[in-house]
């Protein structure tokens, strides 16, 4: 379908891309790989047909059709989420307008063995396959399940774009690409402005995607699920392999193992060869025996091993300072804009020690919460802090609130205090600033540079309660790694925000979601609550499916007597009267086992596993009798 040949894109004397060529089928499903710099995003911009290369070719199968998602887009303002989305159909009705031109067209053609015939029926063939994939006819439910699946409410769908954020914005371009269905889906970090559940749900969609998809992703998992084959671009050159992006590391890793063997080995022989040659060359009776050696080390073909982009941020925190036992108290909090409530009577403690993931669906208010933590809010309720926190705050757009005029080494320099200001070079060679970087002013760098550069600032003071709202956006793979490595050797508290569910796989011990108006709870591995959280999903929809089968279908003429419905909606006040009883009785022993807790001699290891086991427990049940109202408000 596509084929790039000799590829080369130069920038002065650097080589992004040196002659590379690469085939792209029908339905691939391509992971593009590589370090920030490295050329991703300019090779999908070419695809794109966006960016001309330096030398080389793009080829595309006549009546290809390309979707790209950039990480930054301009924006219609006057309309409204739902105009917006229904714009992906524009092409279609000039489709079918051109349908029926070259209908009318050949209706009265008369040489049908003509070029211009031929020509005629296959844009016609091509026209009813892109048609076929579309399917317009059933374009707003497209549109609503797409807008759907990508966090939007119906209640969304007809409020004007621009009152949404940048990122909300993004969704609906990617909700118009879905909608348009093209052939070829190019996509540049789709889940930057997604949350887990999203996130969850695009992967699903483009595993059932019917085009082919190339894809740039820092998010491991989201690659392992949707791409079948990954392309690594590493110093000019591409490594292609047929696996998606774990296996592929693992390959990888292999073949290059092979490779030094096999190089050491053959280093061996030559040594071993060209001895024999300088032993036998001076000899009469041994020269011809000479000669023929040194055909042989000649003739042979030296084994290369790939030199690979092994360079990578060093990143450690600092010991932590000592702390209470107790980081941090919130009672009763809540936080309303105007008439919208995000959350109201949350309670939560944090111990020192933890490490905990705060997600939720974009909009419940994860970063509210933590601006209210941080005093940057006003709010109801009370946060009490515990004893001697040293706080370090990482925001979601940290990186953007660099001042752009510094440089880079000003930038760490104006922040330094005490000794570390004498290994201030050190410490941004650490995190990949070269001698060439360092001058550098901040508003040049990338988004990924900024980020590491921000990264960097963080630790430039010791702390033992660490708040990050994600701070994996704009950092590549590697770095994402080494940041996750440094989190998990931290010896402090953290409470992180992340929809990068490999990120913070078997980071955090606990997980905080954000529901409306509450604060769920959850002891373990965030992949486990995931998975749980799944399979309650499940449970909840087949019981409404139940509950709709049981009720009459819409046109059947089936009477309930007014008594009976009577009866069965007392019966369902009643069961909610008992169950609404039995969470206020479990909210009051939690509230108990909360206070107890601050009150236990944490050496009694035995006394206070129990107390943590009859707390969790307890949660637990509180969370089942929320899930069990729900089901049954809502039936």
């Amino acid at each position: 379908m596509v084929t790039i040949g000799n590829l080369s894109v130069h920038f002065g004397s650097r080589d992004l891309f040196s002659n590379i060529t690469l085939f792209i089928g029908p339905r691939e499903r391509m992971g593009l790989v590589g370090k920030n710099g490295a050329g991703k995003s300019t090779l999908l911009k070419i695809l794109a047909g966006l960016q001309t290369p330096s030398s080389g070719s793009v080829a595309m199968t006549r009546g290809t059709t390309v979707g790209y998602l950039a990480q930054e887009m301009e924006h219609r303002s006057g309309v409204t989420i739902r105009e917006e989305a229904a714009s992906a159909f524009s092409e279609t009705l000039e489709m079918q307008q051109r349908m029926d031109e070259l209908m009318d067209a050949i209706a009265v053609h008369e040489d049908y063995t003509s070029d211009d015939y031929a020509n005629k029926i296959e844009e016609i063939e091509t026209i009813s396959h892109r048609l076929s994939l579309v399917d317009a006819t059933k374009m707003d439910e497209k549109i609503e399940r797409v807008l759907r699946g990508l966090g939007f409410k119906n209640e969304d769908f007809d409020r004007e774009l621009s009152e949404f954020s940048g990122g909300w914005k993004m969704r609906v371009q990617l909700g118009k690409l879905l909608l348009k269905n093209p052939d070829l889906l190019l996509l540049d970090e789709p889940t930057n402005h997604l949350d887990i559940e999203s996130i969850q749900w695009l992967e699903e969609f483009l595993v059932d995607y019917e085009g082919a998809i190339v894809l740039i992703s820092h998010d491991r998992t989201f690659l392992d699920a949707v791409t079948k084959r990954t392309v690594e671009i590493s110093k000019a050159r591409i490594y292609d392999y047929k696996f998606s992006y774990s296996k592929y590391i693992e390959q990888r890793l292999e073949e290059i193992e092979r490779a030094e063997n096999a190089a050491a080995n053959q280093a061996k022989y030559v040594e071993k060869t060209q001895k024999l040659i300088d032993k036998f060359r001076a000899k009469k009776d041994k020269a011809a025996f000479a000669q023929t050696l040194i055909r042989k080390l000649d003739k042979l073909e030296k084994v290369e091993v790939d030199d690979i982009d092994s360079t990578s941020l060093n990143m450690r925190f600092p010991p932590a300072p000592h702390a209470g036992k107790v980081i941090l108290k919130g009672h009763h909090i809540g936080k309303a804009f105007g008439e919208k409530r995000l959350f109201s009577d949350v309670e939560f403690m944090i111990n020192r020690g933890e490490k905990i993931a705060l997600i939720g669906k974009n909009g419940v208010g994860k970063t509210t919460l933590l601006k209210v933590i941080l005093s940057q809010l006003e709010h109801e309720g009370d946060i009490e802090w515990g004893h001697a926190i040293q706080m370090g705050y990482y925001a979601q757009n940290q990186s953007e609130e660099l001042d752009g005029e510094k440089t880079v080494f000003q930038t760490i320099d104006d922040e330094a205090v005490g000794e570390i200001r004498t290994q201030i070079r050190g410490l941004l060679g650490a995190f990949l600033f070269g001698r060439d970087e360092i001058d550098k002013k901040v508003k040049v760098l990338s988004g990924g540079e900024k980020a590491r550069l921000a990264l960097c600032k963080l630790l430039l003071k010791p702390t033992n309660f660490l708040i990050m709202d994600e701070p994996t956006n704009h950092l590549d793979l590697v770095s994402k790694e080494v940041l996750k490595q440094a989190l998990s050797q931290y010896d402090g508290t953290l409470l992180v925000v992340s929809h990068d569910r490999d990120f913070l796989k078997e980071l955090t011990d606990t997980v905080y979601e954000i529901l409306p108006n509450r604060l769920k709870t959850w002891k373990g591995d965030v992949i486990d609550f995931l998975k749980e959280k799944k399979a309650e999903s499940i449970a909840i929809y087949e019981q409404a499916q139940l509950v709709k089968k049981s009720a009459p279908s819409v046109g059947k003429e089936i009477k309930v007597s007014a008594k009976e419905d009577e009866r069965e909606g007392k019966k369902r006040q009643q069961q909610l009267a008992k169950i609404e009883s039995q969470i206020q009785a479990l909210e009051l022993k939690v509230k108990e086992l909360e206070e107890a807790m601050n009150h236990l001699d944490y050496t009694d290891i035995a006394k206070v596993n129990q107390q943590v086991g009859l707390l969790d427990s307890k949660k637990r049940e509180l969370d089942d009798k929320y899930q069990e109202w729900e089901v049954l408000s809502t039936s």
